[in-house]
């Protein structure tokens, strides 16, 4: 599969690059270093509490078959307006393929130094090996590696870097870049009918859509409580797509004031709705804050697909959802723009998208405001 030779990749952002954790925590260490510290953040330790409730899960199979699909349609659009998480079932991606991943992917994080750093982030973009939103020389850093690539459409994608990945993990990736896409885009099909919208419309928009992976390799921190494997953030695309390859928990949902933990059911898919589907909704679904614990004993690895609208898009509400009696509430803004901002900016909770809000009325009435 190559991409076209008539345009060169589109560069979403840059990142300062920084040490690996994994050769730090592969070191006998008993306190972390000062820039992985967050002696004030929110503890990352909740207590287990049986009144805590559960992400709800959604069977994809159910939603294609009478007698089945309203109540499961009902069950997706509650999970979208009210958590903004959901775990994924009969998802039709087989379990054959997803073995075959985990095995690459571990592999991957194993390899030597020296092999890595051919995949190692450049000043210039911050696809590749290392962190990503590392704007400035003293923030702090998080307790976690990732590789970071965008895969879809072709024409966006680094093929120098691609290239350099270990053949079998780049084999694997290109089949599973095209199933998840596949899911991306039966899930959104049936979020338009959950939202009474113009399903036309949504295809158009993401049809085409950029994805991107990011492969996740959270080390054991001999101090968990003192740092976080992944800040408290939304996703800016539309959908995440979150396949983990091990036990381990980590991952934590903010509802309702609490952070309740994500046990991933196995061979399921968590699913999360980003910041542009708060937008392309008008409000009606919602990107969660979420994070990323560590813990003094386990690794956790995991792989995020972040799937958005076509890169020549403008991203802004639907225009099948809004009118006279439901007005636009976020700006209109070309997508590349939108990313160019958002991967300019420290990691900061849900601060893009209220950055994306119209503020007032005066502002503009059909939400062009000017993106500064």
């Amino acid at each position: 599969m190559e991409p076209p030779k008539d345009s060169e990749p589109v560069v979403f952002g840059r990142s300062l690059i920084v040490p690996s954790v994994q050769e730090l925590a592969e070191q006998p260490i008993t306190e972390i270093p000062p820039r992985y510290q967050r002696p004030h953040q929110e503890s990352p330790s909740i207590s287990a509490d049986h009144l805590l409730p559960s992400v709800p899960i959604i069977d994809l199979q159910k939603l294609a078959v009478d007698g089945f699909v309203d109540s499961e349609l009902d069950r997706l659009h509650s999970a979208c307006k009210n958590w903004g998480f959901f775990q994924v079932v009969n998802h039709g991606v087989s379990v054959e393929l997803l073995e075959e991943f985990k095995r690459e992917i571990g592999n991957f994080f194993k390899l030597p130094r020296e092999d890595k750093q051919l995949v190692w982030q450049t000043p210039d973009n911050h696809e590749g090996f290392g962190q990503l939103f590392v704007v400035s020389e003293d923030q702090k850093l998080d307790w976690s590696d990732m590789f970071y690539i965008t895969t879809l459409p072709l024409n966006l994608r680094k093929v120098d870097l691609f290239e350099k990945l270990p053949l079998k993990l780049r084999e694997i990736m290109e089949v599973y870049c095209i199933e998840v896409k596949n899911l991306a885009m039966r899930t959104l099909d049936y979020m338009a009918k959950a939202l009474k919208m113009d399903g036309e419309e949504m295809r158009e928009m993401f049809y085409d859509g950029v994805q991107s992976i990011r492969m996740n390799y959270y080390p054991p921190c001999p101090q968990p409580d003192m740092t976080i494997g992944f800040s408290p953030h939304s996703d800016a695309d539309a959908l995440t797509i979150l396949f983990q390859l091990d036990e381990t928990e980590g991952l934590q949902v903010r509802k309702d004031g609490n952070w309740v933990p994500i046990k991933p059911l196995p061979n399921a898919f968590v699913v999360n709705i980003g910041d542009i589907m708060e937008i392309l909704s008008n409000g009606i679904y919602r990107s969660i804050e979420h994070r990323a614990v560590v813990n003094s004993t386990q690794e956790r690895l995991s792989i995020a697909t972040f799937y958005s609208s076509k890169l020549d898009t403008e991203l802004g509400p639907a225009l099948s959802l809004i009118g006279p009696n439901n007005p636009a509430i976020f700006r209109r803004v070309p997508l590349e723009k939108y990313f160019k901002e958002f991967f300019a900016r420290r990691i900061d909770g849900k601060a893009y998208l209220d950055f994306m809000r119209i503020k007032n009325n005066d502002e503009n009435e059909n939400g062009k405001a000017q993106f500064h």
